[in-house]
């Protein structure tokens, strides 16, 4: 999260929080038939898989259990729970089916994506939480069982500290039982550390939120020193700050992260972090360009940026098993610092907004971010339905959501959304947008999706390199109602994209046909549901005869491969995508 809202807006949302009026509630259908889930996020090689059930179907059942559209094992499911053993491979995504015979067909009724890594970096998937009052443990569990159910395996704990200069409340000795955060909010260590324990039971790691150069106004009295904060003049007479207004606490005034003085006293601080919470890492934030020059006490222009790279270096020495993730807002600091650090992946706050070709601003960042980083991954915290949430009450746009969504995942990334909530807004408590029934169900399916699917939407990189093997792909719509373009997006037509994964080229087809704009954020939530397409004939051009072609999509058969008509001539490969509403995915395998 960055401040960098103006200061009304600031003030509207944040009055809206704290209103009682204004208590969570949840909007739409919420109850998911047949929902299947797993006991974990992700499985270390070895673990056995347990299922679940909401309900068992009426009709007979089977699970069949896949990778990458390959049907390994499949058996009658007689009870709402059951085991699987994942093959020991490393580093894999599973997809299990349930399947019916339903009106004379084979059905996929529900399905779960399953992901075997040892190393949670390898496909992250970034969740939050932003609330820790009183809460029984019923609560917790219900709101950790939603994580889980999206497979996320980070969990930045947001909000959560005392103060910035200052994140435990108490001592390491003597820790706080409750104490209150910037806006006021109670927080209670029991809850904390109960959302700890949880999420690692059920796989997922746990970072803790912090500015890495933040301070209340109180700072001088927990001895942090003048000398090491940092000044819009050189004579050290105005600190520079972000200015809060009321309900927050104070502003936030700012430290230099060159000065040694101030490393060693946030590493001192997070030294008693680690001692009471067995938090597994730190997520930092900044601010992104100051708006004016900075100086530091001695009157020296500092250049902000220049510090991140030592200063996650200098945290990672201190406690090399704790992971570092930082914020590189709008990709300040990126490219030259944040990206070759040791983090474990890169995520970038995105600002950059355009009504005409918006999506590509996903697509550049995550591209980007893999060639400066080596072939690190992407999480994007990018703000969806930003104004319709800042108006108060109301719902989220599904096919907003979903689109952004989709160009995310297609391109290797992912973006940061769920939470207690899903998340609108930088200040992650603002829960004034909430999910519909059919939202919630989409997104459950996109989840799956991009696990199941993660060895070709996030592929490994080369030895000493980058996977680089993306390709424009050439396709057309043989019967006229369907204009494809290669990427990116534009206004009622589909986006291609193709990439080469070891021996299958990948190609996405990503639908803009009734697009009421091309702006990832759709701010104002009027972005336009595209229409379900069935059945359509397309051709593009291939090497050679593949061995087998596939397609899958999140928006049609529970994410499910499906082996489509298909045919080979000189060169062309001939396919009847059997559905296209947001984003399908077509496998060729040579």
């Amino acid at each position: 999260m960055s401040f960098v809202l103006v200061l009304c807006s600031l003030l509207l949302w944040a009055c809206n929080i704290i209103s009682p009026e204004n208590d969570p509630i949840t909007y739409g259908e919420s109850y998911i038939p047949n929902l299947l889930s797993t006991d974990k996020a992700a499985y270390k090689p070895g673990e056995v898989v347990k299922f679940s059930l909401n309900s068992m179907p009426e009709q007979a059942v089977q699970v069949r259990y896949t990778h990458l559209g390959e049907v390994l094992s499949q058996s009658a499911v007689s009870a709402q729970s059951w085991t699987w053993q994942p093959p020991t491979e490393d580093f894999q995504g599973y997809m299990a089916e349930l399947h019916a015979t339903i009106g004379g067909k084979d059905s996929v009724i529900a399905s779960v994506g399953i992901d075997v890594s040892s190393e949670p970096s390898r496909f992250p998937r970034n969740g939050f939480l932003s609330s820790y009052g009183s809460m029984s443990q019923k609560e917790i569990n219900a709101i950790l069982g939603d994580l889980n159910r999206y497979h996320i395996n980070y969990v930045q704990f947001q909000d959560w500290h005392w103060k910035h200069h200052h994140p435990l409340a108490g001592s390491a000795t003597q820790p706080m039982d409750v104490w209150t955060d910037i806006i006021s909010r109670n927080c209670y260590r029991s809850t904390v550390q109960a959302y700890i324990d949880g999420a690692h039971e059920r796989g997922m790691l746990t970072l803790f939120y912090n500015l890495g150069y933040g301070c209340l106004e109180d700072f001088a009295t927990d001895d942090v020193s003048r000398e090491w904060l940092m000044y819009t003049d050189r004579l050290h007479q105005n600190i520079d700050n972000h200015p809060l207004g009321s309900p927050f606490k104070s502003a936030i005034y700012l430290a230099n992260m060159h000065d040694q003085g101030w490393r060693d006293y946030l590493r001192q601080r997070n030294d008693e972090v680690y001692s009471t919470f067995n938090f597994d890492g730190w997520q930092i934030d900044q601010l992104g360009a100051r708006p004016t020059a900075v100086y530091d006490y001695e009157g020296r222009n500092i250049d902000v940026q220049a510090a991140f790279g030592s200063f996650i270096a200098n945290e990672k020495a201190a406690q090399p098993s704790k992971r570092i993730v930082m914020n590189a807002v709008g990709q300040y600091g990126q490219q030259e610092q944040i990206a070759t650090a040791p983090v474990d992946f890169l995520y970038t706050e995105v600002w950059e907004h355009s009504n005409t070709n918006g999506y590509s601003v996903f697509s550049n960042i995550i591209t980007d971010n893999a060639r400066w980083s080596g072939g690190k991954q992407t999480v994007l915290a990018a703000y969806l339905n930003y104004d319709l949430g800042l108006k108060g009450r109301g719902y989220f746009n599904t096919p907003g959501i979903i689109m952004a969504t989709a160009a995310a995942s297609a391109w290797g990334g992912t973006i940061l959304q769920m939470g207690e909530h899903m998340l609108c807004h930088e200040y992650f408590p603002d829960d004034n947008l909430s999910m519909t029934g059919q939202l919630k169900r989409a997104m459950i399916r996109y989840y799956d999706f991009a696990v199941a699917y993660e060895n070709l939407l996030r592929p490994d990189a080369p030895a000493g390199g980058v996977n680089t093997d993306w390709f424009g792909v050439d396709v057309t719509g043989k019967d006229g109602a369907c204009t494809f373009n290669q990427w990116g997006p534009v206004k009622d037509q589909i986006a291609t994209v193709g990439r080469h994964v070891g021996s299958r080229d990948v190609i996405h087809l990503l639908s803009y046909r009734n697009a009421t704009h091309l702006d990832w954020c759709d701010s104002d939530g009027d972005q336009a549901a595209q229409s379900m397409l069935t059945n359509i004939p397309v051709s593009l051009e291939v090497g050679s005869k593949p061995a087998r072609v596939w397609v899958a999509t999140p928006d049609w058969q529970q994410g499910a491969a499906i082996e489509p008509e298909w045919s080979y001539e000189s060169g062309t490969l001939n396919i009847t995508v059997p559905a296209l509403q947001y984003w399908t995915m077509i496998v060729v395998e040579k």
